[in-house]
C-alpha cells in the first residue's frame, strides 16, 4: 500500500505505523492538512478515477468530538423521513483520526472495487469505522458484519404457567 504524508510532522513510515492492522486497498493513500476556521472536524474523500484516497488532519490539531450517524431507520407517514441513530466520538489523538476516515474511506472502496456495488452507503461505512479503528485488527469479515442490518431485539416469550393461564 502506498502512503504519502504531506501533513508536516508525520512521516510516511508513521503513517504506515498508524494505519497498521486495518484492511490494505490497491489505492494510494495521501494525507493531508486539514485548515479549519472554528472547530476541528472530520474530512476525507475517496477518488475512484485517480484511484486514491485522501485523509485529511485537522492543523492545528486538538482533541474534539464529531457526531457519527450510524444508522436510519424510516419514520411512518409521507415522504422520506429518517430517525437517525447516531454516537458522539471523542478524537483525542491523530492516529485515531487517521485510522477512522482510513476505515470510512477503505469501506467506500470495497463497496465499489470489491463487492461491485454502489458505494455511497454512509451510514454501512461510518458503522464499520465506529466499530473497528481503534482495534488491532480488523478484515474485510468486520466490513461484511457492517453491511448486514441487525435483526430487531425480540422480547422473550415466557411460556404461560397453568397458574397464570387459568387465573
Amino acid at each position: 500500500m502506498v502512503i504519502h504524508s504531506d501533513l508536516d510532522g508525520l512521516t510516511d513510515a508513521q503513517a504506515r505505523r498508524a494505519l497498521e492492522g486495518l484492511p490494505r486497498s490497491d489505492y494510494e493513500i495521501v494525507i493531508k492538512p486539514l485548515r479549519y476556521r472554528t472547530s476541528p472536524h472530520l474530512a476525507a474523500r475517496c477518488e475512484f478515477e485517480e484511484r486514491r484516497i485522501v485523509l485529511q488532519v485537522p492543523v492545528p490539531f486538538r482533541p474534539f468530538k464529531e457526531p457519527v450517524i450510524y444508522s436510519a431507520r424510516r419514520k411512518r407517514g409521507r415522504g422520506l423521513r429518517f430517525a437517525w441513530a447516531s454516537e458522539s466520538v471523542s478524537f483525542r489523538l491523530r492516529r485515531e483520526v487517521l485510522r477512522f476516515l482510513y476505515c470510512h474511506e477503505w469501506m467506500h472502496w470495497y463497496l465499489k472495487e470489491v463487492l461491485g456495488k454502489r458505494s455511497a452507503a454512509e451510514t454501512a461505512c461510518d458503522r464499520f469505522a465506529l466499530r473497528n479503528f481503534r482495534r488491532l485488527k480488523v478484515s474485510t469479515a468486520d466490513a461484511d458484519a457492517a453491511l448486514r442490518r441487525r435483526a430487531r431485539a425480540r422480547t422473550p416469550t415466557y411460556p404461560r404457567s397453568s397458574t397464570a393461564a387459568s387465573s
